[in-house]
């Protein structure tokens, strides 16, 4: 269970915990020596298609014949095997905040914040000259005098608004976690030795995948099936993922190879690895969801910058296929950046386009396995949260309830989810076990 402790205020979690737990069991028909090894396939993975990269494989028979038995060695190698997969540790091993006290300070006194007689505020920055002292530079250059825009104006007034409730909320969890020892203390850190954890992992494949197959010439659908399924570890071609759903039915995991790179299947699961351009195949595979989370590709400066992967305009979300793919009273999670620009996007205009209400808003809490924020809460820059927007799909439906006696479980207001995150970009906590309806049998992930 990834849930280490639940108080009124949210949720404390383990988040590799509910990764391992999934339980990536491989079923092979070759003999092992039993020994853990490290898979060193070089891409990180998925939610939905996991990566070797990022795992841990141990193997064991499941037999338990007596090796004196003749023909045992023959059958030995005939028989099923268990590979099981676990999780790189290391992913989560954050141990101190990516940006301390110390460098807000710095950035504090290089930078004053006036409140003006007219209510305003205004932020005196220190003009810096490269090369040069920012001293020097301000002597010759003086100060300019920058008013904060909107935007800024309108972060600051929110993250005023539920920082008590961060705050009280991720003490109140830190707490349990400290006393149970999911935590440690700063003081136990330093006594084990705060050793940096150097990771030799590549960027992750699959974005690139998406983009390769863009370029490929579309398959005729009738050509197709709707669903290939995978009934063994097989090499895929890359014109197929993107063209229909991949799926995994079975108890066990399986492996697809995708470009050379080796990915996890969880069990009874499936995917479509495509983008805005090619989603007809999810709504011809006719399924509908009870659950459906999106964690949209937010425009920002650091991404323009690094042009690390595309991002979505507003009008480009918008055409998500939401309502086609909502079953009854489905729940629809939005993940949203701490830009006000994109909350209140979510709940003035893509929420009602989509017939969805806005029930409530929740956080996740970044910290480190010592219970302190990944960055410090009142950081001008990044802060330590991000949200998520909870609502439920309106509007009438011919589709009845596939189980007319389930009644739609209430969600509850502002609510925590505190976790250490995992240090491959953007991995979302799972919100399984936290969110009443995810219990329902259909959930999907955009």
């Amino acid at each position: 269970m990834s849930v280490v402790h639940q108080l009124s205020s949210g949720w404390l979690l383990d988040h590799l915990a509910f990764i391992n737990n999934i339980d990536y069991q491989l079923c092979q028909h070759e003999p092992t020596s039993g020994n853990t090894v490290h898979i060193s396939s070089p891409r990180c993975g998925s939610s939905n298609a996991t990566s070797t990269s990022s795992i841990e494989l141990s193997a064991k028979s499941m037999t338990s014949e007596p090796a004196t038995k003749p023909g045992i060695n023959e059958r030995k190698r005939n028989e099923a095997l268990l590979q099981k997969y676990t999780f790189r540790t290391e992913l989560f091993h954050v141990t101190k905040p990516y940006v301390t006290m110390a460098d807000c300070m710095e950035f504090q006194q290089g930078n004053k914040i006036e409140a003006q007689q007219d209510g305003s505020i205004k932020l005196e920055k220190q003009k810096h000259i490269k090369g040069k002292d920012s001293i020097s530079a301000v002597r010759k250059k003086g100060k300019r005098v920058i008013p904060f825009n909107q935007g800024e104006l309108d972060a600051m007034e929110y993250h005023t608004k539920i920082r008590g409730l961060i705050l009280d909320g991720t003490t109140q969890l830190v707490q349990e976690g400290l006393k149970s020892g999911f935590l440690y203390s700063v003081s136990e850190k330093l006594d084990n030795g705060n050793k940096a954890i150097t990771m030799g992992l590549d960027n992750c494949g699959l974005a690139e995948l998406c983009d390769m197959a863009k370029q490929l010439s579309l398959v005729n659908e009738n050509e197709l099936d709707t669903v290939q399924l995978i009934e063994a570890d097989i090499s895929v071609p890359e014109q197929d993922v993107f063209s229909r759903i991949t799926q995994n039915s079975s108890n066990f995991t399986k492996m697809i190879i995708l470009m050379g790179e080796k990915y996890l299947l969880p069990p009874k699961s499936s995917f479509l690895l495509s983008d805005l351009s090619c989603m007809q195949p999810l709504l011809n595979y006719g399924k509908k969801y009870d659950v459906i989370v999106i964690d949209p590709p937010w425009p920002n400066k650091s991404v323009k910058r690094s042009k690390r992967y595309n991002y979505l305009s507003s009008w480009q979300i918008k055409q998500i296929p939401v309502p086609e793919l909502a079953a009854p009273n489905c729940l629809v999670v939005t993940w949203v950046t701490n830009r006000q620009k994109h909350l209140q996007f979510v709940k003035d205009e893509l929420y009602p386009y989509w017939s969805v209400e806005t029930l409530t808003e929740w956080h996740w809490v970044k910290i480190t396995r010592c219970g302190e924020f990944v960055f410090p809460l009142d950081s001008p820059h990044k802060k330590p949260y991000e949200g998520l927007v909870l609502g439920r799909i309106q509007g009438k439906t011919v589709l009845p309830l596939r189980n007319p006696e389930m009644k739609v479980l209430p969600i509850p207001d502002h609510k925590l989810i505190v976790s250490v995150p995992c240090t491959l970009h953007s991995h979302k906590p799972p919100l399984t076990g936290n969110i009443p309806s995810s219990s329902l049998p259909k959930h999907i992930s955009v």
